[in-house]
């Protein structure tokens, strides 16, 4: 078994049920750019950054 391989493949399938779930709810999903950023993506594919004073527990 191949731990790394296995990981990667569960990361995604996490991040495509969020997808799917952020569409059937009409939300969005929050995470981490390949730049380092946090982000909201909406449905609709609007990519929003979040900045640091809008980063707060709600």
């Amino acid at each position: 078994m191949d731990l790394i391989k296995d990981m990667h493949k569960f990361i995604k399938l996490t991040g495509e049920r969020a997808r799917l779930d952020a569409k059937a709810n009409g939300t969005y999903i929050v995470y981490k750019s390949n730049r380092g950023q946090i982000v909201k993506e909406f449905i609709n594919g609007e990519i929003v950054v979040i900045n640091d004073q809008e980063a707060t527990h709600e």
